[in-house]
This record gives structure tokens, C-alpha cells and sequence, in this order.
């Protein structure tokens, strides 16, 4: 019996494994919390890659981009999600109050959070993608939201989603703890491209 290791199949499965260990490598990165920016930097610039005819390799490029990005996306992160979490935090408290004022603060409140979220992502991403100085990128990350609505909503919706499919279905946590991170990435990796392509 010869298995050729050209075969469909056997590739398919080789991206699959491939994508399990990305994603397993993101989740430890994450775990000291404050290295959570420079792990989804690495993680969006491994993946943004292989989404340019695959290009790359995801799971040996990881910790090199993870090292290469560790400052410039930490810096980054504190920037943008300090004031996240305070507005996060400050939508939660107005919300438990019944008054019209306290519900156009939360109101207020969560799109400006949701906002914050939508720059450090495409800060992240930046990072990944090009080598600007801090200040040029931070600026850009907080305008690029608001020049890309409509790509913007597509980039958020897929963290969100897998996140609010997980709370109504518990079991969905399996398949996000075991490739939901990176195939999640790499299906935000093509807007990324698509947002960086019309504005290069």
C-alpha cells in the first residue's frame, strides 16, 4: 500500500493538525494576560500570510512574529485596552441602573468599548503586517474602524460570534479551545487584506 503525500486528503488533514496547534500555541501565549496582544499580533500575521496562497509556515512562524511584534503590539494593547476595559466596565455599571440617563450612557458606553475592540484588532493586525512607527500605527488603528464599517463589523463579528455561540452552547468551547482561535483568524486574515489592498 503507498499513501501519497500529495493526496487531498492527506493535506487537508496535515492544515487541520496544523491549525490545532496554532491554535493551542495561541492559548498558552495568552495565559499571562498581558502578552494577549503580542500573541494575536503573531497569530494575525502567521495566518494573513497563509491566506495570500498559503503561503508561510503558520505554526513555525508563530513564535519568531510573537518575539518580532512582543513590543510594539504590548504597547499597543495597553493603548487601547486599558480604555476598552474601563468603558466595558463603566457599560456594565450603568446598565444596572434603570434611569433614561443611565441607559444612554451604557448605550454610549458599549459603542465606544466596541470600537476600542474594533482599533486593537486592526492594531494588531497592523503590527503583523507592517513595520511603522508606534505613533503612525496607533492613528491608524483608530481611524481605520470608522473608514471600513462594513469590514469592520465582518472582523468583529467572527470573535464575537464564536464567543456568543460558546455561551449558548458550552460544548462549542471544545472546538474554540481547539481551532476556533486560528480558523477564526485566518477567515478574519482575507478582510485584513482586503482593508490593507485599498488603502496601500
Amino acid at each position: 500500500m503507498r499513501i501519497d503525500p500529495e493526496s487531498r486528503s492527506l493535506q487537508g488533514m496535515s492544515s487541520f493538525l496544523g491549525f490545532v496547534a496554532l491554535n493551542v500555541m495561541y492559548l498558552v501565549t495568552c495565559l499571562p494576560v498581558v502578552t494577549i496582544p503580542a500573541a494575536t499580533s503573531a497569530l494575525y500575521e502567521v495566518t494573513i500570510r497563509y491566506s495570500d496562497d498559503e503561503s508561510g509556515r503558520p505554526v513555525k512562524d508563530f513564535f519568531p512574529a510573537f518575539g518580532r511584534n512582543f513590543v510594539r503590539a504590548t504597547l499597543l494593547g495597553l493603548c487601547l485596552g486599558v480604555p476598552f476595559l474601563l468603558l466595558a466596565a463603566s457599560a456594565i455599571f450603568w446598565a444596572s441602573h434603570p434611569s433614561v440617563l443611565a441607559g444612554a450612557a451604557t448605550v454610549v458606553a458599549t459603542l465606544a468599548a466596541v470600537y476600542l475592540f474594533a482599533a486593537f484588532l486592526f492594531a494588531m493586525a497592523l503590527t503583523a503586517v507592517y513595520a511603522a512607527p508606534f505613533r503612525q500605527t496607533l492613528k491608524n488603528a483608530l481611524l481605520l474602524p470608522a473608514a471600513e464599517p462594513v469590514r469592520m463589523l465582518g472582523i468583529l463579528l467572527i470573535p464575537i460570534a464564536l464567543v456568543c455561540i460558546t455561551i449558548v452552547f458550552p460544548l462549542f468551547g471544545v472546538i474554540l479551545v481547539t481551532i476556533g482561535f486560528s480558523v477564526g483568524a485566518y477567515a478574519t486574515a482575507f478582510l485584513f487584506r482586503s482593508v490593507f489592498a485599498r488603502r496601500s
